[in-house]
């Protein structure tokens, strides 16, 4: 392959530098220190720890996980050291990502289960077994203090992956808890809002009974491997300090709830994505949402020169099918839940794999306008492939350069799913079900295959640009011109203002965009895709570029 990889590297090089301008991607970055996080118009990475990158073999079997599981369904190795390690090396701050949601990462059930399709570990996380400690195969809390202050050190926020729903599975090693923390029937059947929350997702995955309001006691399990663990007294301490603090019952949800904002106290993680949220009473989240904003507080105020600005705690909603044509509301048949009025600021919008099939126009012009009538003060996280989704939009890989452009151009946060940069493929042979959309991360092709390297170069414009610009996903829309296809985006916030215009589809070589609308003349500006420059004379702009695209903005 490396006959290949000199003649690909001057491509790539003369695509980041122009006869005028000598900026690269990369140098373009630097003007991100001078633009507030704004979470309305992230650029978010979500990622399988277990499927990431391995940056300690040392942890790669615990609990004895020895037994041959199905097809990428056991622990692979990936783990917190890896996404430190790819954090360090500048991956994200190349692909423009300033914020990072990964997999849970609390200790899992330690044995496996067949659900059909051969052996399963909880290589996934969604299996607790233990809120209040990490699975030693992802790492340590040592581990995670460290990747959260590299994060924060490069302007990353940290996302941790939160489950109140359901225990892990039962096997012989793993026990159900008690029958007034879990139901374990009867299966939900999704016809109503009591048979999708008063009910377990499939069997044996024990459902939390989050609507209890009352006292129940520890499972035994659980305070015979704290005592053996040597951490009993410390734990039973934090319990009784919490809920004399908070006067909540001792049930179940508060006691989980309890343990997850431990990790925003003690470690200052930036938000929380929900899990199976629709599964649960709806005041849940809302519990959660006070708890976890008062963890976040409380981790500011002991931690005042770690602070990096003023933005509040964020929460990101898993409600199946949510779409965002559903507004504020999520309709379960028989019943109507606004889960922005109960503890979050985002949903997941399941909508946006069926949008992005629609033209450019259609898309942005939805979102913005959504965004900033319906939904205005909250947002939505619009993604093209994920972890459990058996329908993405492109499950081939044969419109990369498409999905980027839609996904990152969108307004919305936009989620990049682990691979959607590199087009790691989602079909991988001898798999059932979903694992085939969890295979490990493609470093090598990465590193060797030019194809690989050209989309991922894509993404990486696209997304420091949109990283750069919180006005791309965060700002008004307004198209300018229909032919040739042109836009602008606007956005500000107290003191500060931002406004680019996109143009695409255009011709390859010279194009010229009206501009005026945005920038006056002799403003200089500067296509941040090609790095070239330009100065607006008579309303217009003129670029001559090797690319059917231009990214303008203030130079």
């Amino acid at each position: 392959m490396k006959k290949y990889l000199i003649p690909f590297l001057l491509i790539s090089m003369a695509i980041l530098t122009s006869c005028t301008t000598t900026k690269t991607v990369s140098e373009s970055n630097k003007t991100a220190d001078k633009t507030p996080f704004v979470w309305e118009g992230a650029n978010l990475y979500f990622l399988m720890t277990d499927r990431f990158y391995n940056g300690d073999s040392s942890n790669d079997v615990s609990f004895n996980r020895t037994k041959t599981p199905g097809k990428l369904r056991g622990f692979e190795g990936g783990d917190i050291k890896g996404i430190s390690k790819k954090i360090d090396e500048g991956y994200f701050d190349k692909l423009g990502i300033n914020a990072i949601w990964f997999t849970p990462i609390v200790e899992q059930i330690h044995d496996g289960v067949d659900e059909g399709t051969g052996l399963s570990y909880g290589f996934h996380g969604y299996w607790a077994r233990d809120w209040t400690n990490l699975d030693p195969n992802f790492g340590t809390k040592e581990d995670l203090a460290a990747l959260v202050e590299k994060a924060h050190a490069h302007g990353i926020r940290i996302i941790l992956d939160g489950v109140i729903n359901h225990t892990g599975p039962v096997t012989p090693e793993d026990t159900v808890w008690p029958n007034d923390w879990v139901r374990t029937g009867p299966n939900c059947d999704y016809k109503s809002f009591e048979n999708t929350t008063a009910c377990t997702l499939v069997s044996n995955l024990p459902d939390i009974k989050t609507e209890n309001n009352q006292n129940v006691a520890l499972p035994p399990f659980l305070i015979e491997k704290w005592k053996k663990e040597g951490r009993y007294e410390q734990e039973m301490k934090e319990l009784d300090a919490f809920f004399t603090r908070t006067g909540y019952p001792r049930a179940p949800k508060y006691y989980i709830i309890k343990w997850l904002t431990d990790y925003i106290a003690d470690y200052g993680v930036d938000g929380y994505r929900g899990d199976t949220v629709k599964h649960t009473d709806e005041t849940v989240w809302a519990d959660f949402k006070t708890q976890c904003d008062y963890a976040f507080e409380t981790w500011k105020k002991n931690n005042p020169t770690k602070v990096l600005d003023n933005n509040a705690f964020y929460t990101i909603a898993e409600v199946y099918n949510y779409g965002i044509s559903g507004g504020q509301d999520f309709d379960f048949g028989d019943k109507k839940i606004n889960y922005f009025k109960n503890g979050f600021n985002n949903m997941i919008n399941f909508e946006f794999k069926w949008d992005a099939q629609k033209d450019y126009e259609f898309i942005f012009s939805k979102y913005s306008d959504k965004l900033n009538n319906d939904l205005k003060g909250y947002s939505v996280l619009n993604y093209l492939s994920s972890h459990d989704d058996g329908g993405p939009f492109d499950g081939n890989r044969n419109k990369t350069i498409e999905s980027g452009t839609k996904l990152l151009l969108s307004p919305g946060l936009s989620q990049v799913y682990y691979g959607d940069e590199s087009a790691r493929s989602l079909i991988i042979e001898g798999t059932q079900g979903d694992a085939t959309l969890r295979s490990f991360m493609n470093w090598e092709a990465i590193k060797s295959n030019p194809e690989t390297q050209k989309t991922l170069l894509h993404w990486q414009k696209l997304g420091q640009f949109r990283k750069n610009h919180p006005s791309v996903g965060a700002g008004i829309h307004k198209q300018i011109s229909a032919q040739p296809y042109t836009f602008s985006r606007t956005f500000s916030k107290e003191n500060y203002s931002d406004t680019v215009v996109v143009g695409l589809d255009l011709a390859i070589g010279t194009k010229e965009l009206s501009v005026g609308s945005i920038f006056a003349d002799g403003t200089k500006v500067r296509d941040a895709y090609s790095g070239k420059t330009g100065i607006v004379s008579d309303g217009k702009v003129s670029f001559d570029t090797n690319f059917s695209l231009l990214l303008i903005e203030n130079q």
